[in-house]
């Protein structure tokens, strides 16, 4: 598979849609990003229109992939931070298709994100993700380090308790 185009997403129907699905079959397949299992259509579209509504607004960018006209990956930049965090950007709603996974493209993702947030002006990146089947080894091989990890921080979509763990990157700034 040849590198995929990665763009910044904007509210479309389509897009939308295709962004709904990708939150439902994550959760479907226990992708702890907030949600629990069943994950309504309803309320992944009302969580996808207020995140790029928002990502209209400046306060973050929801980035995708594409395979073709397919939106296959995504990943959101949150950039509206406390007026003492200006120099910081968190990773969140890190999701691929299953259909798409193990092809590097959440590493393209975060690579892009991680480019958006330093022209943004962001020298501090950090994210969570979850101690039961979340992506750490994706994150600690592009270079994020872990501070630690907190115990029963939130419910897997299926039920049960789940830690989380916190992580941190520091980027340079071009010159």
């Amino acid at each position: 598979m040849s590198p995929p185009r990665i763009a910044a997403l904007s509210d479309t129907p389509a897009i939308r849609a295709a962004l709904r699905a990708m939150l439902i079959e994550t959760v479907a397949h226990g992708g702890s990003v907030s949600f629990m299992h069943p994950l309504r259509e309803e309320d992944a579209d009302a969580f996808w229109r207020e995140s790029l509504s928002a990502a209209a607004r400046g306060e973050r960018a929801v980035l995708g992939a594409f395979d073709g006209e397919d939106v296959i990956a995504t990943v959101t930049l949150q950039l509206k931070l406390p007026p003492n965090q200006p120099h910081r950007a968190e990773i969140a709603k890190m999701m691929t298709r299953i259909s798409h996974r193990k092809r590097g493209i959440a590493t393209a993702l975060l690579t892009a994100a991680e480019n958006l947030a330093r022209a943004h002006g962001r020298t501090m990146l950090v994210l969570d993700t979850a101690e039961d089947g979340g992506a750490s080894q994706l994150y600690e091989s592009v270079g994020f380090q872990l501070s630690g990890t907190i115990p029963d921080y939130a419910l897997k979509p299926h039920g049960g308790l789940t830690g989380t763990k916190i992580y941190w990157k520091r980027i340079e700034q071009a010159d």
